[in-house]
């Protein structure tokens, strides 16, 4: 009687891809192994407050693509005015814009700071492996086209957003809700969006001080659109979007329309 062969077993880093990364989520495992060498890849972990890359360098590319796999986030920093314009959760990839794959060529901007805002662990995939995906996965080519799109649409919120306190958290906070959900990260089952967001990234992203952010975060909580706390670890600073309806009507208004903000 003939033996029967066992296939063989998939890597769990691929299996890992496939079911959390937006960019592989979904895609056929024995395919995607295919495609991406667990030998060629590099898994990292990148500490907080430590510099990865320096974005947008002049003629100069970088050799990975770095997917999130856990901890985070990792956040782009403009070097003149210290200011936040992107942030990357875990179900995400960084590092595409400075490819010289699709948009990646022609999509460049002013030098940016990269870095780890806290512990992070990711997996680093050489760019010919990307280049070799991105040419025969028209799923793979539809997403990472699409996380240009996100990028510019996150620096619009901010860039729009009105120097009222109250308007400016709201506008990052639809900035995040937007590039989550249409990265099929969130909402969760409940429709409550979660976010690990300290206030110093508040701040930085939206011009703020900290003590401002501190009370706009307050008064939003008092009426029940977000609540805060601690990650069980202690580790994260959550912020939960209770009604993402209602944060549109404040990222919205105007100075006389935000009842519970005190300063005129």
């Amino acid at each position: 009687m003939a033996k029967s062969v066992q296939a063989p077993k998939v890597p769990e880093i691929i299996t890992e891809l496939t079911e959390n990364n937006f960019f592989f989520r979904g895609m056929d495992p024995d395919a995607l192994q295919n495609w991406l060498d667990p030998a060629e890849l590099i898994t990292e972990k990148l500490y907080s407050s430590r510099p990865i890359y320096t974005a947008f360098r002049p003629n100069h590319n970088l050799e990975f693509l770095y997917v999130l796999l856990a901890g985070g986030p990792v956040i782009v920093r403009s070097t003149p005015l210290d200011r936040i314009l992107a942030i990357t959760y875990t179900g995400s990839c960084f590092g595409m814009r400075n490819l010289p794959v699709g948009f990646g060529q022609v999509s460049r901007s002013f030098p940016s700071l990269v870095e780890a805002y806290k512990t992070t662990d990711v997996l680093k995939i050489p760019v010919a492996t990307v280049q070799r995906i991105y040419d025969q996965s028209a799923d793979f080519r539809d997403r990472y086209n699409l996380s240009f799109e996100l990028r510019e649409k996150f620096q619009y919120h901010l860039l729009n957003c009105s120097t009222y306190p109250p308007q400016a958290v709201a506008s990052l906070l639809r900035a995040l809700i937007y590039q989550e959900r249409s990265l099929a990260n969130q909402p969760q089952s409940n429709g409550v969006f979660s976010f690990d967001l300290p206030v110093d990234i508040i701040a930085h992203a939206c011009q703020l001080n900290h003590r401002t952010v501190e009370q706009v975060l307050k008064g939003m909580t008092k009426v029940e659109l977000i609540k805060t706390e601690k990650s069980a670890e202690g580790q994260g600073d959550l912020i939960h979007v209770l009604n993402p309806e209602g944060l549109k009507e404040v990222y919205s208004a105007t100075r006389d329309k935000v009842a519970w903000w005190p300063l005129r």
